[in-house]
């Protein structure tokens, strides 16, 4: 008899809405987080456009860094469009549910610009390697064709860990609808599962830590090569010119694997919720809003396109239009 009424509980479960966790019962309190995560949301995305359409529309700027950088950008106007609009519509309307469909799109999503992302982010630090500590043959290696065949593979494995990780987890049952989250996130889903499914889902989650510390790895071991040769620059300005490429890459790399550790890597404690609830909205909120300033401030060439960019917009807005 209870084996029955397990199996259609998970029937029910794993074709119903899910519940997501809210920040607060309070009305008033649902419309400050509505206009909060809406201007958020709105300084994300204007700071990822800024830079999608410099890269994109100076010339000088056509070059791989800056070709990674752009499509970065899109990665990170992706991720955080997968998790805080939903949140913004549920705070209006006053609801928590995500729909079924809803709750595995927002899975896939955000696996897919997350591992593009970090999968990016180590082949953007290979292109700095290449340009200072093989600089003569800088532009054989990365060529247009390499660039172009990088960012697609980037790409591509976003999907592959999108589709396994997707997958998996929808391939179990539910015991529950409750989701201890603001969104739809896989460790939180494994929680309500009624079966040993769960297993796999684990085995992938540990493979993908591992081979993201891989990653890491890499990243910092080519760092090193880099900084060694920067301090053999005789020139200063050299020097300052060869780090001003590779300080904000570091910084975006650091900001989101800390925001990733403190989310998952803290123990356990009886106020789970509200800090899983704070650490999530850093990690997916914060990494996205900040990449764009990090590369702004510590970049000149982009400091300088944006002006020219804002300069001949302003300037043509005040010649006067002669009418014949």
């Amino acid at each position: 008899m209870q084996v029955r009424i397990k199996d259609r509980m998970a029937n029910v479960t794993s074709t119903s809405d899910f519940v997501l966790l809210t920040f607060s019962e309070v009305r008033e309190l649902q419309i400050l987080h509505f206009f909060v995560f809406l201007a958020l949301y709105l300084a994300n995305v204007t700071g990822n456009l800024l830079i999608i359409t410099v890269v994109a529309l100076d010339h000088h700027l056509h070059t791989p860094m800056y070709f990674f950088l752009m499509n970065l950008a899109l990665l990170d106007l992706g991720s955080i469009s997968v998790t805080i609009p939903k949140s913004i519509t549920n705070s209006l309307r006053n609801t928590r549910l995500i729909s079924y469909s809803g709750c595995v799109i927002q899975v896939f999503f955000f696996f897919f610009f997350e591992a593009s992302d970090f999968a990016l982010l180590t082949i953007m630090a290979h292109d700095r390697y290449i340009a200072i500590c093989n600089p003569l043959q800088y532009e054989r290696i990365m060529n247009k064709g390499a660039c172009i065949q990088m960012a697609i593979s980037a790409w591509i494995c976003g999907v592959l860990y999108a589709v396994l990780h997707t997958g998996s987890t929808f391939a179990m049952t539910f015991c529950s609808n409750m989701v201890d989250q603001f969104f739809c996130e896989i460790p939180k889903l494994l929680k309500l599962s009624c079966s040993d499914l769960y297993l796999v889902e684990l085995g992938l989650l540990l493979f993908s830590s591992v081979t993201v510390f891989g990653c890491f790895i890499s990243i910092i071991s080519t760092y090193v090569l880099i900084f060694a040769t920067v301090l053999r620059i005789p020139s200063e300005q050299g020097q300052k010119k060869a780090l001003s490429t590779c300080l904000p890459h570091l910084a975006v790399i650091f900001l989101l694997l800390c925001t990733g550790f403190f989310a998952y890597a803290r123990p356990p404690s009886n106020d789970s919720s509200d800090l899983d609830l704070v650490f999530a909205v850093i990690y997916t909120v914060l990494p996205p809003m900040l990449n764009p300033l990090i590369y702004r401030m510590r970049n000149k060439e982009i400091k300088t396109a944006l002006w020219k960019l804002l300069h001949v917009r302003c300037f043509s807005n005040t010649i006067p239009r002669i009418v014949l």
